[in-house]
């Protein structure tokens, strides 16, 4: 299974356990080592933290990423059920 990770998914997922969490100048670096907007950085780590493989390779990032994934959809759901409009 952990070979369905393309070089691109391994690099996106080392990138993402090495910065730091309050790092600055991160868009920087996305585009310098892996030839990519921000944008599309973000687009295609989302999709890769869904998949078995990205867990197998690195299972304590991948559940991290997901749980603040997950809080900030439900902070975002909140808002949204307090708006009056």
């Amino acid at each position: 299974m952990l070979g369905d990770l393309t070089d691109r998914d391994r690099a996106i997922l080392a990138l993402e356990a090495a910065w730091p969490r309050h790092g600055g100048a991160k868009e920087e670096t996305i585009r310098a080592q892996l030839g990519m907007s921000p944008a599309r950085y973000y687009q295609l780590l989302g999709r890769l933290i869904e998949t078995e493989q990205a867990v197998e390779f690195d299972p304590l990032l991948v559940r991290r990423l997901r749980r603040i994934r997950d809080a900030r959809t439900d902070r975002r759901v909140a808002r949204m059920r307090g708006f009056v409009g």
